[in-house]
């Protein structure tokens, strides 16, 4: 897949592209999902090779299980280099035919953004509260964008 430079997009082609954002939200869902499985995937391989280096160095590789807790950063790098990076989407996005623009260039967001956009989901997340005001947000905008959408400036759209 080439990514092309997308022209600028006024306010009034978001009226006419709305079609772009019809059913993100479901996509999201499972995008995440997805998503969810890759990580743990890593995780699981991660801990599989700090088992192995345990038995190599006679149990002394097994004090990096100390540091796994902070495999939970790898989500915010993993969203990071996926949606800052040339295919604009993460796997699981990809898989459900997703990408993430700029809403006002349509061209691509940086990794920074990236990361701060997923760091603000995990957030959210962590209090249910906050995350269902969030994507009851989306629910009620036309462009399907949740709150952490609109801080980070991001439009997730089909591809």
């Amino acid at each position: 897949m080439v990514n092309r430079p997308y022209p600028p997009m006024s306010y009034e082609a978001h009226a006419v592209d709305a079609r772009m954002t019809e059913g993100v939200i479901a996509r999201r869902f499972w995008a995440y999902l997805i998503d969810v499985i890759v990580v743990a995937l890593w995780v699981v391989l991660l801990s599989i090779a700090i088992f192995v280096l345990g038995l190599l160095t006679f149990g002394l590789g097994w004090g990096l299980f100390a540091l796994l807790p902070l495999t939970a950063l790898s989500f915010v790098v993993y969203n990071a280099i996926t949606i800052g990076g040339p295919s604009q989407a993460t796997i699981g996005m990809r898989f459900m035919g997703l990408r993430v623009v700029d809403p006002g260039t349509g061209r691509p967001v940086s990794m920074i953004a990236a990361a701060v956009h997923a760091l603000l989901f995990y957030v959210a997340v962590s209090t249910f509260l906050l995350w269902a005001c969030d994507v009851l947000v989306g629910f009620f905008r036309n462009d399907g964008r949740f709150v952490r959408d609109l801080l980070t400036n991001m439009l997730v759209i089909r591809t």
